[in-house]
Order: structure tokens, then C-alpha cells, then sequence
């Protein structure tokens, strides 16, 4: 559609935009319909003969009738137009931006990797996942907070803290938290359908580590809690080295979806046979090192078990905790079979965690990468004692 304009100024910098994006040599025309008055457009019709002086842009009249009338601006010499308008070219813009954005910053090479494409966009005149050369400062930040966490800077901080002690802001993560998880990704695995706040969550940097919910026949130290007889009870993940276990478990199951961990505890065991725990989806890195801790007090013997969707992102999450604890993990109610039975071929799909043969999940990832693959969510179904089902 042919580009009309009332404005000279508006006209010009629209070619150059155009050129910038690739155009060799745009055209737009003026609106001869829309001026305000025969002032108005005599006023845009002797600018645009100034930059045709300027030799910046070629004019074409029109036909017939209109034949002393200009039909079309093409541009001629984009050099010459920056002149007449006094306007910078994108490339150089991009190329001081680019120069600010790394200027003292140590940076991992896998981290230089990004910016010709940052700076190769900005040339064009087009933004960079919504940044533009305008933006350096803040991208900057973006680069810093990124390079901070492959320094190990953000381990045992807060998101705040964090944030404040790098690039002297407390709330610039969590405005930026997106492009920093995209500077790391393919450097970290992340999980692919988490949002940036969880992807932090996973390598431990999170506001503050959500309490650990667990039931089961436990004490706390050396208080006995066995007169309280609590639902379930609620700790910081640190403190996971506190837990004692008043007789050993028959089984210790970790479940992503809270409906369902407080389903387990209260229908399928009541009676606390085993060890139920809940991870909240994504398991932080406090989580993380608080189920191994856990693990390693039960005995080899003792099954683990881990309930999550039947999706990709419930592979993820099996993978992730079947790492942490460093042992084999069973799952429970995630099957082809059941999600053949009860599940639905979702409308998008994602990729599910990338496991080697030996991983208790990778049946299941290796269905749930076929196209016709159904996904289930875990509150569909009714909970059960896993080791009813522990050769599932």
C-alpha cells in the first residue's frame, strides 16, 4: 500500500527508516487529499523541493492532467538526506551504542556471542526483543546481571539483594529479568516452557526460597511432633538437615501441584506410610539441595517417587529433581498408558527435558516428543499410594 504523507519532514524520515530496514529505494507520496489548507501544502511541497535540491531525494510527476503536480519521493542518496535533516544514521548510532554496551564490562565470550545481532538489528533501525539503541543503559544492566550469575554472584541472595549489589538498583532484575534469562539461555539450561522468574528459580535466584511443605512420621530436631500430629509441616529448604524421621518411610514422594500434594496426604495416606513432599513446580535450587538432603537420610531401599503433569514441563521438573537427588526416582501416575487413556493432544507443544535411556522418565519423554502425543494434568486424576503402581 502506497505510503501518503502531509508532513515533509515525516516523509523523509520515513525513506530513511525504510532504508535502513533494507530498502534500497523507497518511494512515498504526497496526500494531496488530506492537507489542511493550499498553505499547508505549499509549505510541505517546498521542503521536499529543498531536499531535491540537496540531491537526497528524485521526484516523479504524475500524469496528464497532473502532470506539474509530484506524484512520488524516491529517495537518491540516503547520505545526503541524514545531511538535510541532521539525522544520525542507524549504523553509527548502533555501532557507539554497541561500543557503551560492553565498555568495562569482563564478559564470558558465550555472552559476546549476542551482541552482532543486537548491534546488527540496531543498525537497521529495528529494536533487539524489544530493545533499542535508546535502551543501551538498560541492556547494559541486562549484561551485567547475566554475566554476575555465571560468576556465582547470585547464589545464597536474594533477587534484591542481588540486583542492588551488581548494578546498584534493587528492582532492575525483575524489570529485565526476560533478556537476562534470554542471554543465558543455551549458556544454562533453563526449562524451555518456564517464565523467566522461574528459569531463575531453577539455578537459585529467587525474592526469597518458598518454605518446603512435608508429611509424613517426622520430628523437627529433636522435638517430638508426633502429639501434634500436623497436616503436614512447613520449613525453610536450609533447614531440611533438621528433619528426623521418627521410623523409616515405605516410600518418599515429591508432587508438583499443591491440590494434589494436599489430596495425597489427606485421601491416599492418611495414615503417613511414607514421605510426601510438595515442590512447588519448578523446584528452586534451595529445593533442590534440601530434597537430596532429604534423600540421603532414607535408605538406599526405600523407593522415590516424583508426581508431576504428564507434559513436557512435568519431565522437566522429574529430570530436574531425579539430578538433584542423585539416585533413581520412580514416576508416579506420569505413564504413556495413562496419557493415552485420559490426556488430550495439546494445541502447542514444547520440548520435553532431554534425558539419557537410564532416566525413570525418558518413556515418557520420548512419547511425549511425538506429534501425537496427549498431556494430562496431574489434578485429573485421583491420588493413590505409589507402591501400588512402583513398577509403572
Amino acid at each position: 500500500m502506497a505510503r501518503r504523507f502531509t508532513d515533509a519532514n515525516e516523509l523523509l524520515n520515513d525513506l530513511l527508516d525504510r532504508y535502513e530496514g533494507g530498502a534500497a529505494s523507497p518511494i512515498a507520496h504526497p496526500d494531496y487529499d488530506a492537507f489542511s489548507s493550499v498553505v499547508a501544502a505549499d509549505t510541505f511541497l517546498k521542503q521536499i523541493a529543498r531536499a531535491e535540491e540537496a540531491g537526497a531525494v528524485s521526484l516523479g510527476t504524475g500524469k496528464g492532467a497532473r502532470r506539474d503536480q509530484i506524484a512520488h519521493v524516491r529517495l537518491r542518496a540516503a547520505n545526503a538526506l541524514y545531511g538535510h535533516l541532521g539525522r544520525v544514521p542507524a549504523g553509527q548510532l548502533a555501532q557507539d551504542a554497541g561500543m557503551r554496551l560492553v565498555a568495562g564490562l569482563a564478559l564470558d565470550g558465550r555472552l559476546v556471542e549476542a551482541i552482532p545481532s543486537i548491534t546488527d538489528a540496531w543498525g537497521r533501525g529495528k529494536s533487539w526483543h524489544g530493545f533499542g539503541s535508546s535502551d543501551v543503559n538498560k541492556l547494559r544492566d541486562a549484561f551485567a546481571l547475566a554475566q554476575a550469575i555465571l560468576d556465582n554472584k547470585h547464589l545464597d541472595v536474594d533477587y534484591k539483594t542481588f540486583s542492588r549489589r551488581t548494578v546498584g538498583y534493587s528492582k532492575t532484575l525483575e524489570h529485565i529479568e526476560g533478556v537476562v534469562v534470554r542471554l543465558l539461555n543455551g549458556i544454562l539450561e533453563f526449562p524451555p516452557g518456564a517464565r523467566p522468574r522461574e528459569a531463575l528459580r531453577t539455578i537459585g535466584l529467587e525474592r526469597f526460597a518458598p518454605p518446603l511443605l512435608i508429611a509424613g512420621r517426622i520430628d523437627l530436631d529433636g522435638a517430638d511432633l508426633s502429639r501434634a500430629s500436623p497436616h503436614y509441616l512447613g520449613i525453610t529448604p536450609k533447614e531440611a538437615d533438621r528433619i528426623r524421621f521418627r521410623e523409616p518411610p515405605t516410600y518418599v514422594l515429591t508432587i508438583e501441584n499443591f491440590a494434589s500434594f494436599n489430596r495425597h496426604i489427606a485421601e491416599a495416606d492418611p495414615g503417613r506410610l511414607g514421605t510426601t513432599m510438595y515442590v512447588g513446580g519448578y523446584p528452586s535450587l534451595a529445593t533442590q539441595q534440601a530434597l537430596r538432603t532429604i534423600a540421603g537420610m532414607v535408605s538406599e531401599r526405600t523407593p522415590l517417587f516424583h508426581w508431576s503433569d504428564i507434559d513436557p514441563d512435568g519431565t522437566w521438573i522429574f529430570h530436574t529433581i531425579e539430578r538433584a537427588v542423585g539416585r533413581p526416582v520412580r514416576p508416579h501416575l506420569m505413564s504413556v498408558e495413562i496419557a493415552e487413556r485420559f490426556g488430550e493432544v495439546p494445541s502447542k507443544k514444547s520440548a520435553p527435558a532431554r534425558c539419557p535411556p537410564e532416566s525413570g522418565i525418558a518413556a515418557l519423554a520420548a512419547y511425549l516428543a511425538k506429534e501425537d502425543a496427549k498431556t494430562l494434568e496431574q489434578e485429573e486424576l485421583d491420588p493413590i499410594l505409589p507402591l501400588r503402581f512402583s513398577n509403572e
